[in-house]
């Protein structure tokens, strides 16, 4: 099965307020990460090849659970809140960090995390949180500098090569890629690291498409996260 057919048999499994409410801790999962206003259901939403998995949302924030979409029984991707932009009290705020902490670091099924940037805004306060988080594992992590269309492609090039220059010295590998879910760019590379992480390449998920002709039903568009 090709990976893009493979990502857009996603469903929505549950969403948990936090860990103790999550679905068994089993197989392998891989989250999603991001400010608010970012572009994480959007990017969600491109590499899965449906308009509305993740909710995109004019009211930053809005997205205030941990949202679990099976693949397979084995599979799973996650998609965390993100609080950057969110008018909500701090109170919320601090709930939403434990829970995402709680997550990051007790979770045993979660093999890695997407970290969401605008390409724009890269590595803002929430982004190196999280980058401390997933380093006390550690955790595998590679970065999406979402909305690369908003930027020509030398700018873009530039803004790639001097967030990857940032993160040299950090204690850890992270890879790191330009992405547009508009533009519907960087999917392939995305898809590579995805079934690496989900080891796909050592399973039976390799058989070929029954309709590898077959379009996706995801049509571009430009929501507002």
């Amino acid at each position: 099965m090709s990976s893009a057919n493979f990502y857009r048999r996603a469903e929505f499994l549950t969403s948990a307020s936090k860990l103790a409410n999550a679905p068994p801790d089993e197989g392998i999962e891989i989250a999603f990460a991001g400010r608010s206003n970012a572009g994480k259901s959007s990017a969600i939403n491109a590499l899965c090849g449906q308009r509305n998995l993740a909710r995109t949302s004019r009211t930053p924030g809005r997205t205030q659970l941990i949202n679990f979409f099976t693949l397979d029984p084995q599979r799973k991707l996650v998609d965390l809140p993100g609080y950057g932009f969110a008018k909500v009290s701090l109170r919320i705020k601090e709930e939403w960090q434990r829970s995402l902490s709680a997550y990051l670091e007790q979770r045993s099924a979660l093999r890695g995390v997407i970290l969401v940037m605008d390409i724009r805004h890269p590595l803002k306060e929430y982004d190196l949180a999280l980058l401390d988080w997933a380093s006390q594992r550690p955790l595998a992590l590679h970065i999406l500098l979402t909305k690369a269309d908003k930027l020509k492609r030398g700018p873009a090039l530039s803004m790639l090569q001097q967030t990857r220059q940032q993160l040299a010295d950090y204690p850890q590998a992270v890879s790191i890629q330009l992405f547009s879910a508009l533009k519907q760019s960087g999917l392939e590379e995305s898809y590579r690291l995805l079934d690496n992480w989900f080891e796909r390449h050592h399973s039976a998920d390799s058989t070929p498409d029954p309709t590898p002709d077959t379009p996706p039903d995801f049509v571009p568009s430009n929501p507002p996260e």
